[in-house]
């Protein structure tokens, strides 16, 4: 599978033809498919009918091989050939059409289209380009190392989308859209001023909106069970005109050896990653969706959020760091606008350990710590207690464990007794030198292919056995 992330050529290998007879294709239809391979027009009508035939031939030879776990070495071979050619031609596909492809399905840009959304709309105006919602909920049932990894297609047309200037910015804008649950709950929390999700609760606490998340067992981890109350939350406490700040907390664990204490966040659920119960949407729709809203704000639709005419609705966040703050949690305290954290407290980025991409850190955390110690954090496992010299450049204010209740009400105090227009309006200045929106469009334009590649690689799953015992331990 590796190679196929190196590869990007849309020829087949000369070699191809044995690799298929040797993992036992036989016949004609493996030689007419090598064959069949379509020399792009740039024609979008024609070049579409012509690749879709060749994917389709491509999937049908892929059924004659048993399930991934039951095939031999050659016929794997033969499989990992298959899906390299099909993919080859993905690319070169997309290099062609990829912009009046997101323009015929976005209306000419003309309507916000969510990424969970877009790519499976992709799917049915260009069959084989992305997979279906049917292929990718049966690969949904395998264990991890058992798929073929048919989402690492979505990653390939989201990469060619968000590399499109326009069509890229119009898609990191239509992820900063509220949900249509946000919109439905908002009211009920203006009035009530506490909505409970289960993993995600928030409450309204003087001038702050509190947003918690509860995943007890796992010590608040974040999974496909918590990530679309998360956003939701959010952009409540967001879209909340009674309150002037963003408060992110982690909730009260029941784990036996914890029970009892605040955690902030044990970062993606690895256990979950390595069943194969977290898509690779998931990946795309947090960093995109939730995280980058806590560093933009919810965008209005009376103006594109592009900075420059303020067309989002933000407030300042703060974390506050009990415990941890481990991979996805460390990628928030680099969203937000201030950090508390517990005097025992620590940050960990253990990418190398995980095998996958710690979402937008390696964009934001040298701008923080510096580029050696990211470096370190991110490819050498390097931990960063709070209470240090390293520590402090990404935590604002360190306290004692039993302080943090009194500092939240204190800096939530200091932030607003001038007003948030104030605050909100720094905010927005400090990020258009930071991060613009298109430095943003364009990581995630690398971001969504190598994490795919990343998510289905076989040292993900090497990984987690070794460093995480992760086959031993229960869901």
């Amino acid at each position: 599978m590796e190679g196929s992330r190196i590869a990007r050529t849309r020829e087949t290998s000369p070699d191809t033809g044995e690799i298929l007879r040797r993992g036992g294709l036989h016949g004609k239809s493996a030689s007419a498919w090598i064959k069949a391979l379509p020399r792009l027009t740039g024609l979008l009508k024609r070049d579409a009918a012509a690749a879709t035939k060749f994917w389709r031939a491509g999937d049908n030879l892929l059924t004659k091989f048993p399930k991934k776990r039951q095939r031999t070495p050659e016929q794997q071979s033969a499989a990992d050939a298959i899906l390299l050619a099909c993919r080859s031609l993905r690319e070169d596909f997309l290099k062609k059409h990829a912009d009046p492809i997101y323009r015929k399905l976005t209306k000419n840009l003309s309507a916000c289209c969510r990424i969970d959304e877009l790519a499976y709309d992709v799917a049915r105006l260009i069959p084989g380009l992305t997979p279906t919602r049917k292929q990718v909920d049966a690969e949904s049932a395998l264990m991890q190392s058992d798929k073929d990894g048919v989402e690492i297609d979505q990653g390939i047309f989201l990469a060619h989308a968000l590399a499109l200037p326009e069509a890229g910015m119009h898609l990191c804008e239509a992820m900063l859209h509220p949900r249509q649950e946000s919109i439905a709950h908002a009211d009920e929390f203006i009035r009530n001023g506490v909505i409970d999700f289960g993993p995600d609760r928030g409450e309204r606490q003087g001038k702050a909106a509190v947003v918690t998340v509860q995943n007890p067992r796992f010590l608040n981890a974040e999974d496909d069970d918590t990530l679309d109350d998360t956003e939701t939350a959010t952009d409540i406490a967001i879209l909340d005109p009674l309150s002037e700040i963003g408060v992110l907390r982690g909730g009260v664990v029941d784990h036996p050896k914890y029970k009892g204490r605040r955690i902030f966040s044990s970062g993606i659920n690895l256990t979950h990653i390595y069943r194969g119960k977290i898509p690779y949407l998931w990946y795309i729709r947090r960093d995109m969706g939730v995280v980058n809203k806590m560093f933009r704000g919810v965008a209005t639709g009376a103006a594109s959020p592009d900075e420059i005419y303020g067309g989002t609705r933000e407030k300042p966040w703060i974390a506050t760091v009990d415990g941890w703050a481990i991979g996805g949690g460390c990628q928030y305290l680099l969203a937000v606008g201030f950090v508390i954290a517990g005097k025992d407290a620590y940050m960990t980025l253990p990418a190398r350990k995980e095998g996958i991409i710690p979402g937008a850190a390696n964009l934001r955390m040298p701008r923080f710590a510096g580029d050696r110690i990211t470096r370190q954090a991110i490819l050498m496992g390097r931990r960063l207690n709070c209470d240090t010299p390293e520590g402090r450049t990404i935590c604002d204010l360190i306290v004692p464990p039993d302080g943090m209740e009194e500092t939240i009400a204190r800096v939530v105090n200091d932030f607003t007794s001038s007003g948030v227009v104030s605050a909100a309006g720094n905010r927005r200045a400090i990020r258009v030198g930071e991060e613009p929106l298109d430095l943003f469009r364009r990581y995630m334009a690398v971001y969504c292919r190598e994490q795919a590649y990343c998510h289905f690689s076989p040292a993900l799953i090497a990984n987690l056995e070794k460093y995480w015992n992760a086959a031993q331990r229960k869901i």
